[in-house]
């Protein structure tokens, strides 16, 4: 079989591959990868090396991941809702705001456009300047993001109008007991309640479109800007949730303060040793992900996804269970994830590399462990100005996000202990 590693779809006659054919594929793929690695470690029990087979194994485990990225692109291209203005938005207001902004995006007409603002009561324009645009392209933009960004498809994510949303959380609860039916009821303590801060940041994006552009009316500047900016948005929001300092940007969960899992204090997020330096043990590698899973509680475990890159999950891939099953399944049905060991495989690019010390696997409910929040409101700042002949379109928005929950995530450590 002959494994081409590009990143492009296959295309047929009608355009692009279907998802099915692509699953179909992808799981052929995965076949042909359990073979060839299962001839590599027949060679290895007989203490022979393969340089061949083993440039076998990796050719066709990269074959893999580019078919899990076409699969991916093609679901992605699926899961893009349409935009269409006046065909979709029934509401008079609705279609005044799409008329208005549009006029602003093409000729920077802005009277319209402060109009509308005006008469909807609506607060137009921040110390930056730019207005919101349309409620279908904000929702269209947050559909985009949730389809491509690792950590937000499995988050908690919460809508705000402030710039801080706080969370109240005990730190020691009421005091508690069992008593009979006709037993006095004493006072109880008051719980010791405190507050986890999630603040909102800006994050921009700036495409730049030409005059021709924006003079065909046959362009939909909508759908145009929301292709835009996704990508870019998605990729600046998937690096601060995973690695974020907090500093004008959200806090990533690899950046609070960790602690060997025993030792597990709230405030830190607990950790468990592949079991050797920089790399998983020799003999029975896969034991520490399972405990990995087991060092959850059962309310969080339920729910739980494996967050890793695409380099980890290849060396994962290769693992097997005591009756020689392969621990990393392809996804079960079209449009579904891997999985390891039952439970979802999400793959973030931001995460670390399998190295020494690195935090390279993260395995939580992250819905419970970690939350968005996003501010209401996209705004777009035209700028005819900055870059003639081109037109700049500030759009920003504002995001935060932070661990909510501490006993919610566990990570793996590459280290001996």
């Amino acid at each position: 079989m002959n494994f081409e590693l590009t990143d492009a779809a296959p295309e047929h006659k009608a355009g692009f591959a279907a998802p099915r054919e692509s699953y179909d594929e992808l799981r052929q793929i995965f076949e042909d990868f359990k073979t060839a690695n299962d001839e590599r470690l027949a060679v290895i029990e007989h203490k022979r090396g393969d340089v061949l087979l083993e440039q076998k194994v990796d050719r066709i485990n990269a074959a893999l991941d580019a078919q899990q990225r076409r699969l991916d692109d093609i679901l992605l291209r699926g899961a893009r809702p349409g935009i269409g203005g006046s065909r979709t938005s029934r509401d008079h207001a609705a279609r005044e705001h799409k008329s208005a902004f549009d006029a602003y995006v093409r000729a920077g007409d802005v009277e319209a456009l402060r109009a509308f603002e005006t008469k909807a009561m609506s607060v137009g324009s921040n110390p930056d300047g730019g207005h919101l645009v349309p409620p279908e392209l904000e929702r269209t933009i947050g559909a985009r993001l949730m389809a491509i960004s690792p950590i937000r498809s499995i988050a908690s994510v919460r809508e705000i109008s402030s710039s801080v949303y706080k969370k109240p959380f005990m730190t020691a609860g009421p005091a508690t007991g069992w008593v009979g039916e006709t037993d006095a009821r004493p006072q109880t303590a008051s719980p010791n309640l405190d507050a986890l801060s999630f603040p909102a940041m800006e994050l921009y994006a700036m495409p730049a479109a030409t005059a021709t552009l924006l003079d065909d009316s046959a362009v939909d500047l909508d759908e145009w800007i929301a292709s835009e900016v996704e990508l870019v948005f998605a990729m600046q929001e998937g690096a601060a949730f995973v690695g974020g300092d907090g500093v004008n940007k959200p806090k990533g969960f690899l950046s609070y303060p960790t602690a060997a899992n025993a030792s597990w204090s709230w405030g830190n997020l607990g950790y468990l040793a592949s079991g050797a330096a920089g790399t998983f043990a020799a003999s029975n590698p896969s034991d520490t992900l399972v405990d990995l899973i087991y060092a959850l509680k059962a309310g969080y475990r339920q729910n739980g996804s494996f967050v890793m890159n695409r380099k980890t999950q290849a060396t994962i891939r290769k693992f097997k269970d005591t009756t020689g099953a392969y621990l990393w399944q392809p996804p079960a049905q079209s449009g579904g994830r891997a999985t390891l060991m039952t439970f979802p495989v999400v793959e973030a690019e931001d995460m670390p590399d399998v190295a020494a010390n690195a935090l390279a696997v993260a395995f939580g409910d992250f819905q419970r462990g970690y939350l968005i929040v996003d501010r209401v409101g996209v705004r777009v700042l035209r700028d005819p100005y900055s870059a003639k002949p081109y037109v700049l379109f500030y759009t920003t928005k504002r995001v935060g996000g932070g661990v909510q929950d501490f006993d919610a995530i566990k990570l793996l450590k590459m280290a001996a202990s």
